[in-house]
């Protein structure tokens, strides 16, 4: 792959509030699939899946879906 300016040409970059509503957006969908989320955005389900590791990591025993801060449907 070429690469302009030491990134790989392609490769897009989100900002964190993006990532952030994203994550948000897949805690509060019960039932619903990173595969499912990542389609509905636009986004590889990999990229997704990156975006949610951390949150996970952060904290391993408290339950990743969460009801609350849940972003706003439009």
């Amino acid at each position: 792959m070429v690469h302009e300016y030491g990134v790989p040409v392609g490769v897009k970059h989100y900002p964190a509030e993006f990532k952030a509503d994203a994550v948000a957006l897949y805690r509060c969908r019960p039932g619903a699939t990173i595969k499912s989320v990542a389609g509905d955005l636009g986004v590889k389900t990999e990229t997704l899946r990156n975006w949610i590791r951390p949150a996970r990591r952060a904290s391993p025993r408290r339950p990743l879906r969460t009801a609350g801060r849940c972003p706003d449907r439009r």
